[in-house]
């Protein structure tokens, strides 16, 4: 498929806004949502693991490993809207045409998220306050779970691959000249690129194994044997898991397909290793801090999360406009700045300030002993908040009233 056809295949509406602000958005969502899937499936993995031993320490971290795990999926799965409406704003031929050929599995990804959902929920309800000494109910709940997850970031994979490859779409929906309507087949993948994004769940968890030991080691009634044995896990997780990282990133890296050669060299490649080093010895420094654990691996991991999201798409950009001669950059602009303001104003104002307030509560909830009870000042951002979200309600009845009487 040629240039011609892809760029006839763009919105003839164009963009909103400059397609830059999109591509930088992407990269920084994106790089936030494959955190908390990372996270989700690192925690995950851990109340499995515990959840099969009988040590006190690991069933006493499987049970809250489940909260991170069930919370992780609702940050990754709100975050992960982002990111993929971006890329079908600035890709949007690649992404629609790589969803048609695969309808069926893009369908299934939806049941197949609801059904892991739901089972880490009958696991997590069926040990709802449970006696964390006695054997955890429902553990086949978190093996399905997890393993449904798995299934629905292959598939993830899969459209993002198919997307980056115009040259193959009239052979996948026509082979040998019949035409394939059942969007049944799956068409192109790279199982080193998923194992990189699947195994940065290891260092990934290693470094909130560490803020969660540092976090909780300011409470009063601190269990340091408990807080010793975390830091000693999430650091043995950020030593083991930066190296094998590592060696998937050199696997993908050496298996780019000919459209994207000599991108395993550049300067983008050598920054997200830069970033990945950083964090190994981040973990190393913070191997010494005995119990207290340490929130600088964690701030690191996700720098380094940023960095590679922008690799990728580098990478992503490389291979349209390299083989394709398809550029992003220049999409007609219509501006709007209604939708972007309010988009920003929502991002930002909205979202930053409900993000605050819970945040506050939450982290001084869980490092008070007993019964909570919010400040005056924590109070008035509650309110602030609640009267954020109000006031943006009302102005999109208005806003819609407006237009629809004119």
């Amino acid at each position: 498929m040629d240039a011609n056809m892809l760029y006839a295949l763009r919105d003839p509406a164009g963009l909103p806004f400059y397609p830059v602000v999109f591509m930088l958005l992407s990269v920084l969502t994106f790089a936030l949502h494959i955190f908390a899937v990372q996270v989700m499936l690192g925690a995950s993995s851990l109340v499995i693991s515990g959840a099969f031993r009988a040590d006190p320490h690991w069933r006493r971290l499987a049970s809250a490993m489940t909260d991170v795990a069930k919370i992780a999926v609702s940050v990754a799965i709100v975050i992960g809207v982002a990111p993929l409406l971006f890329v079908q704003v600035i890709y949007d031929p690649f992404w629609y045409t790589s969803s048609v050929l695969s309808a069926r599995w893009v369908i299934g990804f939806i049941v197949i998220m609801i059904a892991a959902y739901l089972l880490l929920y009958v696991y997590y309800f069926s040990n709802y306050r449970a006696d964390t000494s006695r054997t955890p109910r429902s553990r086949w709940a978190m093996l399905v779970s997890l393993a449904l997850f798995l299934v629905a970031g292959f598939l993830i994979h899969v459209f993002t691959s198919q997307m980056l490859h115009p040259d193959q779409w009239m052979q996948w929906y026509a082979p040998g000249g019949d035409l394939d309507t059942s969007g049944a087949s799956l068409h192109a993948y790279n199982p080193w690129r998923f194992g990189f994004f699947i195994l940065m769940a290891v260092p990934a968890v290693g470094a909130w194994l560490l803020a969660y030991a540092r976090y909780l080691s300011g409470r009063a009634d601190a269990d340091l044997g408990y807080l010793a044995f975390v830091n000693r896990l999430g650091a043995r997780l950020l030593q083991v898991g930066v190296p094998l990282v590592l060696l998937l990133g050199g696997l993908w890296m050496a298996t780019l397909p000919e459209s994207a050669a000599g991108f395993g060299t550049s300067i983008w490649v050598w920054v997200a290793l830069a970033a990945l080093v950083a964090g190994g010895i981040a973990a190393h420094l913070a191997r010494g801090d005995g119990e207290r654990g340490s929130y600088l691996p964690l701030l690191v991991l996700l720098v380094v999360g940023i960095v590679i999201a922008a690799a990728r798409e580098a990478l992503r950009y490389v291979i349209l406009y390299g083989a394709h001669a398809y550029d992003f950059m220049d999409y007609k602009v219509n501006m709007d700045w209604y939708s972007t303001a309010l988009f920003f104003g929502t991002f930002a104002i909205i979202g930053g300030s409900v993000l605050a307030y819970l945040l506050t509560v939450a982290w001084q909830a869980g490092r008070t002993v007993g019964v909570y009870t919010p400040s005056p000042a924590v109070h008035r951002m509650g309110v602030v908040s609640i009267a954020l979200i109000a006031l943006w309600i009302v102005q999109y009845f208005v806003v819609g009233f407006v237009v629809w009487a004119r």
